[in-house]
């Protein structure tokens, strides 16, 4: 019989958001050091930083400069540090200048259905990797399909999944659950369904809200 404590962490993000991206892969170091101790359900949730992109997307110093009022130096200064950043947890992040950002709606439906077969965290790697280090498009079939296959679930259902839009009013729905209950940034991140922790926290802050959790249940 296991004696390992469990945990469930509920995380809301977009998969064109890097610092989700950092997020997780701090909390990947975090959890990794409560191994012998906890079981941990990792659980993913739809957020679209914009619904209202086209198809083709935008390029993304265009986006920032229009979003957030940023200048090029700015939008160049702040990509240097989500690479180092990035280094430090192990992510290759590559941007250009025709680096692009993409709708993100199918992504999310994939999630939506990956949830199913327990390969959310895998498929949502496979979509970060495509879009942060390939400089894929996520609106793409073929790029949803290749994550979908990496990811360890099957490209015809996936296909299907997309072509019918089985989930699409599911993450509709699960979009406006998380905004209903005032997540208006990613990553967020919800420990036993009882602590909010809002941005891409440190290593040592998601240990301490571990510890916290695990000083409950003792």
């Amino acid at each position: 019989m296991s004696t390992h404590t469990h945990l469930t962490i509920d995380i809301v993000s977009d998969v064109v958001c890097p610092w989700c991206y950092i997020g997780y892969k701090r909390l990947e170091q975090a959890m990794a050091a409560y191994k012998d101790q906890v079981q941990f359900t990792v659980r993913w949730h739809s957020f679209e930083l914009n619904p209202a992109m086209q198809e083709d997307g935008q390029l993304l110093s265009e986006h920032l400069a229009e979003k957030y009022q940023i200048t090029a130096e700015q939008s160049e200064q702040n990509r240097a540090r989500i690479i180092a950043l990035g280094e430090e947890c192990g992510i290759r992040f590559h941007f250009t200048p025709l680096s692009r950002i993409y709708n993100t709606f199918k992504a999310h439906q994939l999630l939506h259905w990956a949830a199913s077969y327990g390969r959310q965290t895998e498929l949502k790697l496979a979509l970060f990797e495509a879009y942060f280090t390939e400089q894929d498009d996520l609106g793409a079939l073929p790029v949803l399909l290749d994550a979908a296959e990496a990811a360890g679930l099957d490209r015809k259902e996936a296909e299907l999944v997309l072509k019918q839009g089985n989930f699409a009013e599911a993450v509709r729905a699960e979009e406006q659950t998380w905004t209903g209950q005032g997540i208006t940034a990613v990553p967020a991140f919800v420990f036993n369904e009882k602590y909010l922790l809002s941005g891409a926290q440190d290593t040592d802050t998601l240990k301490q809200v571990i510890d916290t959790l695990l000083a409950e249940t003792a």
